[in-house]
């Protein structure tokens, strides 16, 4: 596990502009990010992980190396209020179970999210992915006199009805603070176009980021990996499917269920079907941290999802020039067409990855390419540059 810490924050020091002059001290960044702390501290004991968690994990931190004063509001997974993790301090709110059901609704979930994001007293906050808590922190910015950042997560964030949001309540809060929030940042065009279609906003497009361990590179001998929590929109049904056609190459599955109901009765279909496959290898639900000496073993990776907003596990491919087929348009496209294979049917999905295990010319292609393409749009520093920007001039707004 990543080591922590319980320390006071000291003063950050001043900037400087291009003449010298002082530009004023950075501001204070919070991050309302409930279920971000397994990752950014790498525990394992706690069994969730996902692209959302990924990227505030990578903009909360850069942004601490670059003197930025970070703080993050958590779930209380068991770590102490005022603990550092990576740069970052968190602030607890309420336990995963806490409450009686019904009124734990109000309390603790909605009164201690308000108290913890008072105790960060920060000067902007951020939150991401559709959820009750972006009307949260709507409501509290608003009460606070703080500006606030909304990220989406997902295309279906900016359809009304989609979201995947179970209450109908949850889902109007999350819709109050769409509307609400000082700005929003979508992951690519479509998103844009839903934002300013459905909800009469304009967004700031803002990519995805990520850095590949060193020494990651992708396994020209390697299997065709599957990553995914196992959720409907995820459709590990089909990877299944397309397993069961390719008896010829090795498959690697990796995913669990989502906390659901419905989540684990999709885990408990699919991964009975997959452990009968002799050409598959299921390792269930795997810590982030350990994802990645899976996708160094790679050839090529399977997304089979029926929507998404920008795959974290497409850039954990790209780095290491491991070429994807992917099922649905996430809008990723370079000069000469789309970055990677899109498949919208399980019949193509096959062909695609059976060609791309068989074929070293096309597969040498597609490596260089999606290789190419992550270096000049997806790295982090580029990424968070942009953020930086947006962050800074929130802060300074009068």
């Amino acid at each position: 596990m990543q080591s922590t810490s319980v320390l006071p924050h000291a003063p950050r020091p001043l900037e400087r502009d291009s003449t010298g002059a002082d530009a004023g001290p950075k501001p204070h960044i919070c991050f309302l990010a409930p279920t971000t702390w397994p990752i950014l501290a790498r525990d394992p004991a706690v069994g969730l992980a996902g692209g959302a968690e990924l990227q505030q994990t990578l903009i909360a931190t850069t942004l601490a190396k670059r003197g930025y004063r970070v703080s993050m509001v958590s779930i209380d997974w068991g770590q102490q209020e005022g603990t550092e993790s990576g740069g970052v301090r968190i602030y607890n709110m309420h336990k995963p179970d806490e409450g009686i059901p019904v009124l734990r609704f109000f309390h603790p979930r909605m009164t201690s999210v308000f108290r913890a994001l008072k105790r960060a007293n920060a000067d902007v906050y951020f939150q991401r992915t559709a959820a009750v808590h972006t009307g949260y922190l709507a409501a509290f910015s608003k009460l606070a006199g703080k500006p606030c950042i909304y990220s989406g997560a997902s295309d279906v964030d900016f359809q009304p009805g989609r979201q995947d949001i179970l209450y109908r309540r949850d889902r109007w809060l999350y819709e109050y603070g769409l509307r609400r929030v000082d700005r929003v940042v979508v992951q690519n065009e479509n998103q844009l176009r839903l934002l300013r279609e459905n909800y009469h906003r304009e967004g700031i497009l803002i990519p995805n980021c990520y850095e590949a361990p060193p020494g990651a590179k992708a396994d020209r001998q390697g299997y065709i990996l599957w990553v995914a929590m196992m959720r409907h929109f995820k459709r590990p049904h089909l990877a299944l499917e397309i397993a069961r056609r390719l008896p010829q190459h090795k498959f690697v599955i990796i995913g669990g269920p989502d906390g659901s109901k419905k989540g684990d009765e999709i885990f408990r279909e699919v991964s009975e079907g997959f452990r009968q496959l002799p050409n598959v290898e299921f390792k269930g639900m795997v810590p982030m941290a350990e994802t990645e000496r899976y996708f160094d073993g790679a050839r090529v990776f399977l997304n089979t999802s029926i929507y998404e907003g920008f795959p974290n596990t497409f850039l954990q491919a790209w780095a290491r020039g491991v070429p994807c087929v992917g099922m649905c348009d996430v809008g990723s496209h370079g000069p000469s067409g789309p970055v990677y294979d899109l498949a919208p049917t399980v019949d193509e999905a096959v062909a695609r990855v059976d060609r791309l295990m068989r074929d070293d010319l096309q597969w040498q292609q597609h490596s260089q390419r999606v290789l190419a393409h992550h270096r000049s749009a997806h790295s982090v520093e580029a990424v968070v540059d942009q953020y930086e920007r947006e962050f800074v001039s929130l802060a300074r707004k009068p």
